[in-house]
């Protein structure tokens, strides 16, 4: 993907992603808040008055970033900005997708400003946001 092929309102993915009871265990396993919790636990997630265990934020924010990477590559990411509307389930199709608001250059970056959403499959809103990406560009390959 190079920067001279990014035009304004293009749309970057649907990516879809499941975030399983079993890949929340394990991302919590990794990052290392105590167990069992309202990420991994009905009854803790009952004591916050939630429906049930919730996507962590920081893992809600590697799924949306892996939207960008899988776009562009693993550098591209600059900056991703979000705000959570509802909370992430677990076990429901979780879909992703970016539209493009603005190019730019600074310097020597190439810069794609993106609108960011995730959403379920009944439109649910749980998260939108902002990112900004780097590209390369054609004439510097």
């Amino acid at each position: 993907m190079f920067f001279e092929d990014v035009e304004l309102g293009d749309d970057i993915g649907p990516l879809e992603k499941v975030a399983s009871d079993q890949d929340v265990i394990d991302f919590c396993s990794l990052w290392g808040p105590p167990t069992p919790n309202r990420f991994t636990d009905p009854d803790e997630a009952a004591k916050s008055k939630l429906s049930g265990p919730i996507v962590p934020g920081i893992m809600t924010m590697a799924l949306m970033a892996q939207l960008f990477t899988e776009w562009a590559d693993q550098d591209s990411l600059k900056d991703l900005n979000l705000v959570f509307r509802q909370s992430v389930p677990h076990n429901k199709p979780l879909i992703i997708a970016a539209t493009v608001t603005d190019t730019r250059q600074e310097g020597v970056e190439n810069l794609i400003d993106c609108d960011v959403v995730m959403t379920g499959q009944e439109s649910e809103r749980y998260v939108i946001g902002t990112a900004t990406v780097s590209l390369p560009s054609r004439e510097n390959k």
